[in-house]
């Protein structure tokens, strides 16, 4: 097994939690913040919007299971990567669009995914997705880890992280766990 992470915002944390802890190759997935100024950062303190994080999840892969390419195609299916600062009715810069990368690989990788689906037109409007070096990450606290599983039939999971896990399902069918 070779394992590789990278880190991915793109809104809520829990929506993107509750599509990776689904794929097949994924070995861990973390909800926290990075990328802001403020070292560990509690939940309310980065909902201001005052501290510069953003909500992300820490997704570890086995990379003979999973290519990077694939969690990031993952990625822009499940998020708008088109929508600045905001995803739905969450907004803030807390829920950016963001890839942060810990080696040059991955960022090529990144920055390659993006030109293609730039270059493909699958967005009618330019792709925003920042693409930086992981900074200043802290785990979310315990009660945002793997909360859809916790709160399925909780408003907002059932309206908002539902979907977008269904879409994962429909459009990544061959990439879904065995239950």
């Amino acid at each position: 097994m070779s394992i590789n992470t990278i880190t991915l915002g793109g809104g809520c944390f829990w929506c993107i939690e509750a599509v990776y802890e689904r794929v097949r190759g994924v070995t861990a997935v973390e909800s926290g913040y990075s990328n802001g100024h403020v070292v560990e950062p509690s939940y309310e303190q980065v909902c201001t919007g005052n501290t510069g994080h953003n909500e992300v999840v820490r997704v570890s892969f086995d990379t003979e299971q999973i290519s990077l390419r694939e969690v990031l195609e993952i990625f822009f299916v499940v998020h708008d990567p088109t929508s600045l600062n905001r995803q739905g009715n969450d907004v803030g810069t807390q829920y950016r669009s963001g890839i942060y990368f810990t080696s040059p690989e991955q960022e090529q990788v990144a920055r390659e995914v993006i030109a293609e689906m730039t270059a493909s037109g699958t967005y009618r409007s330019p792709i925003v997705t920042e693409v930086l070096p992981l900074a200043n990450y802290s785990r979310a606290e315990d009660y945002h880890q793997h909360y859809f599983a916790q709160h399925p039939n909780q408003g907002y999971c059932a309206f908002v992280v539902a979907p977008k896990v269904e879409k994962f399902r429909k459009t990544f069918a061959s990439r879904v766990k065995a239950a």
